[in-house]
């Protein structure tokens, strides 16, 4: 379809994403790439109820009944989380606000359905982490004799080792990582564009050096150090995948580990914070390290696990009730029924 054909929603769609997010509002590639997903999503959705392509979309289609579905679509049918639904909602908004700005009379029927839906208040969770013994078993499950099976073992141990985002994972290239004087360096580059250099532990750096060489990236300072099957660089679509198929498989293999529902990429990155901050590394350092422009963000991330925070009242119990005498031998205690025991 010529683009003078193209209906007014995808001619505005295309300036949104062109010139008003990079340009005039000066947005990070990150942000600019989560909106472009929410609006592949939607038209995925649209497709499927009603068989319209991308190109065929006007502002007409998108009532408040068609956004209200997709938002439900989200979360049931493809098990995103209350706060990426959120997300989703955040970009339809921005863009509605920037079209009817642009052509009122045409999106006002859809900027009408945006500003109808509520954004969904998430329940408060605990965070969901590995422990020791889980990322352990999950580093062990690829198999590194297949070219994707040891890519799928970097990749994990990676994450792991930087507590990286999905995002800064698929945009490390070649240059960004350095082994100088035996340590092991990577240059993140995080949300708004800012940038940390962290080390990483050295058997996660050997490792991460072989494969490399063995893919032949060494040298090729802007190739992306991971890609998928299709593309140069990996997306967070392909790295959510590597991780259902490995929860998964661990879910198979050690029935008494990996209990929690749902496991995904970020929760690579709680963990670790939460190991880190378990092993005694300062909140500070742990902030600098994942790239926190807060301390209270890191707060929330690192929180204790359930098992560090039982060792540590155990610990203040020996010590500070240990003078407490013991109920004597001939003294005799108050009985109760069986049932209440």
């Amino acid at each position: 379809m010529r683009k003078n054909k193209l209906p007014d929603f995808m001619l505005l769609l295309e300036q949104f994403f062109t010139e008003y997010m990079p340009l005039s509002s000066g947005l990070s590639p990150n942000t600019v790439r989560s909106y472009k997903h929410s609006f592949r999503l939607l038209f995925q959705y649209v497709y499927q109820v009603k068989k319209k392509d991308a190109g065929e979309i006007v502002f007409q289609d998108l009532d408040f009944e068609t956004i209200d579905s997709f938002l439900k679509w989200i979360e049931t049918e493809r098990g995103c989380s209350v706060s990426t639904r959120n997300l989703r909602l955040s970009a339809l908004t921005s863009f509605a606000a920037y079209a009817q700005n642009r052509n009122f009379e045409a999106a006002t029927v859809f900027a009408n359905a945006v500003r109808r839906i509520p954004v969904k208040k998430a329940s408060s969770q605990p965070r969901i982490i590995f422990s020791l013994d889980e990322v352990s078993a999950l580093l062990r499950l690829p198999d590194t004799e297949k070219r994707l099976g040891f890519r799928d073992q970097v990749l994990l141990n990676l994450m792991y080792a930087s507590g990286a985002r999905a995002q800064e994972i698929c945009d490390l290239k070649v240059r960004d990582f350095l082994v100088e004087k035996n340590l092991y360096k990577l240059t993140i580059t995080g949300k708004g564009n800012k940038t940390r250099r962290i080390v990483i532990a050295k058997p996660s750096g050997i490792l991460l050096k072989r494969y490399l060489e063995e893919t032949g990236r060494t040298g090729r300072l802007d190739a992306y150090i991971f890609s998928s099957q299709t593309h140069p660089q990996m997306t967070i679509s392909c790295i959510e995948e590597i991780y259902k198929k490995y929860v998964a498989l661990a879910k198979a293999e050690y029935p008494k580990m990996f209990l929690e529902k749902c496991y995904t990429p970020h929760t690579m990155r709680h963990t670790t914070a939460t190991h880190m901050l378990e092993a005694g590394v300062p909140i500070i350092a742990i902030k600098n390290f994942l790239g926190h422009s807060s301390i209270s963000t890191t707060e929330r991330y690192a929180e204790l696990s359930q098992s560090t925070v039982n060792r540590y009242i155990r610990d203040w119990n020996e010590k500070w009730f240990s003078h407490q005498k013991e109920t004597p031998a001939n003294q005799k205690e108050n009985q109760l029924p069986d049932f209440l025991k």
